[in-house]
């Protein structure tokens, strides 16, 4: 079991979380119930399953949380996108969340190589 706090990849994940759930408040209200919903619930995702994997004993369940995290910040990527071409944020805010979220997808990927897993 580790410490997920002290975990790089855990504390970019949190303030990635808070960066979506601040930017779905501006959303039109019809989409309060919807994509905002869907967004704050895979930024939420990534950071609880990198938690998860780090309270499990084998390398193998750490593997398949990190995993799980990594297919949520590829589901949150795709409704960046939706929300960028619904015009809901600007091109600024979607380079640089989309930047943000692919250097955390990247650093995933190597905690699981760190891990001795191949990807």
């Amino acid at each position: 079991m580790r410490d997920f706090k002290t975990l790089g990849i855990w504390q970019r994940s949190v303030k990635l979380a808070k960066t979506i759930n601040d930017l779905t408040q501006s959303f039109p209200a019809h989409e309060k119930f919807g994509l905002a919903v869907q967004m704050n619930r895979s930024g939420v995702s990534i950071a609880s399953n990198i938690a998860e994997g780090c309270g499990r004993r084998t390398i193998a369940d750490q593997t398949y949380f990190i995993h799980v995290a990594i297919g949520s910040s590829f589901e949150l990527e795709t409704q960046i996108e939706i929300a960028f071409l619904s015009h809901y944020i600007s091109a600024s805010i979607y380079q640089s969340t989309v930047s943000e979220l692919n250097t955390l997808q990247k650093m995933m990927v190597g905690y699981v190589r760190g891990l001795g897993v191949r990807y």
